[in-house]
């Protein structure tokens, strides 16, 4: 699964688009710098979602959208279609 797949699955299973929950992380007093594991245990008691799914937001949240670009381009199942991820939802995303 690609990495936008992920931040594009769990749009779907909480409604809530990454832009929202980087948002949401602020209010909770979470960014650049924080720790995984309190943000993982809020996403995951907050919204259900699992280890894979929370650590692609924990990225977002304390990294920002620029991933790095060695999948970018490729075949392989982990692929992402440009280096820096949609986070304004997966309708909109112009890459897709």
């Amino acid at each position: 699964m690609s990495f936008q797949a992920y931040l594009d699955t769990i749009e779907q299973k909480t409604g809530l688009t990454p832009r929202r929950f980087v948002e949401l992380a602020t209010e909770h007093g979470f960014g650049e710098g924080t720790k995984a594991t309190p943000i993982v245990a809020w996403l995951k008691a907050d919204y259900g979602l699992g280890q894979g799914h929370a650590m692609a937001l924990v990225h977002v949240i304390t990294k920002g959208p620029q991933i790095s670009a060695k999948h970018v381009g490729t075949d392989g199942v982990h692929r992402d279609a440009a280096d820096t991820l949609w986070l304004d939802g997966a309708a909109t995303n112009p890459n897709a």
